[in-house]
């Protein structure tokens, strides 16, 4: 009987252990692994009068790729507009000339399109083998440079090098700099110089949003020759079936022969300090891409230059920046026949 008792006692230790390791599981990684919506994006030129040039405008468009599809995009304009590919890394977007007698009066240029996002997500325990592409290492050049605000050297390089210091598996470089990352760094947005994604100014001041996260990221692992690229794009709110999104959220890949690419989001992973594991080889599905890369390069060219990052409009009146552009995003969840589950926008 007493025999009986310790295997009944055993079989519950067990199957309460089970319970615990299955819950923890449950929240340490979101529960859904796709999701579909619409999304509407917009942008709001105001009048212009006297005006005596053109005023160029570049809008980003989502890309289709293996972890999104992308239908029925439409674009509404009161004006012509041509459909293009960004020249360095193939980022689609709008282009759009206004007249000065057009800028009389103001303009909405409305983006709406169909997007199904999946989870990416890796398993970095499979075994693998790494693979050889005379093609990769041309296509893998862009991602182990430097960036004008991501350099190589200075500050960067240094933290580089000791923190990646006697490691020479790419992996364990990848993960050494990211534990080094949501460690140091702090999300905060106070102050001046945030939001620019300037590498420097993240491994010296050791704060600021997703932008400055990533491009420290990037910075530090291509310095310790792992190619590593960024993405930008927005979140899409998790507890809501429709609603204004305020902002862009940007996160990165690292690539290693015997998995490709490697989804990464250090700012997410300080945010929820429990999705930690998570977030290195993982993105949610609540998000959907618009561009990849920095220093975007156009055809028509931008006066400016090269754009440090491609999520906003860039818009150029007499070949200066107008600011004046206003814009609104936001989504609403469908379901799985296709069908809008609350009212339309």
């Amino acid at each position: 009987m007493q025999r009986v008792r310790h295997y009944l006692a055993l079989v519950v230790f067990f199957l309460l252990s089970l319970s615990v390791f299955w819950l923890a599981q449950a929240q340490s990684q979101p529960a859904s692994t796709k999701r579909s919506f619409l999304f509407t994006y917009e942008a709001y030129i105001p009048a212009v009068q006297d005006a005596r040039d053109n005023l160029r405008l570049w809008i980003p468009l989502p890309p289709t790729n293996a972890q999104q599809q992308i239908e029925n995009l439409e674009i509404r304009s009161g004006v012509s507009y041509q459909i293009l590919k960004e020249l360095k890394f193939q980022n689609p977007y709008a282009y759009l000339e206004f007249t000065p007698a057009q800028l009389a009066t103001p303009h909405t240029i409305q983006i709406r399109f169909r997007a199904v996002r999946s989870e990416h997500r890796v398993n970095l325990r499979a075994i693998r083998y790494a693979f050889s592409d005379p093609q990769l290492k041309t296509a893998l050049a862009p991602f182990l440079g430097p960036d004008r605000l991501v350099p190589l050297d200075g500050v960067v390089g240094e933290l580089s090098r000791q923190v990646t210091e006697g490691l020479d598996d790419p992996l364990a470089k990848a993960r050494a700099v990211y534990d080094y990352v949501v460690n140091t760094m702090r999300y905060d947005k106070s102050g001046q110089g945030w939001g620019r994604g300037d590498a420097v100014f993240a491994c010296t001041v050791r704060r600021g949003n997703c932008t400055d996260f990533h491009s420290m990221f990037i910075g530090m692992l291509r310095a310790a020759g792992v190619p590593a690229r960024f993405e930008i794009g927005f979140s899409i709110p998790q507890d809501q079936t429709a609603g204004e999104i305020p902002g862009y959220h940007c996160w990165a890949q690292f690539y290693l022969p015997q998995f490709g690419w490697v989804p990464v989001d250090a700012s997410e992973a300080w945010k929820y300090p429990q999705l930690r594991e998570y977030f290195f080889g993982a993105h949610d599905p609540h998000r959907v891409l618009f561009s990849i890369g920095r220093d975007l390069q156009f055809d028509p060219a931008p006066q400016a230059g090269p754009l440090n990052f491609f999520i906003y409009p860039h818009a150029e009146l007499g070949g200066k920046v107008f600011s004046e552009v206003k814009t609104r995003f936001a989504f609403q969840e469908l379901d799985a026949a296709g069908r809008t589950q609350r009212s339309t926008f």
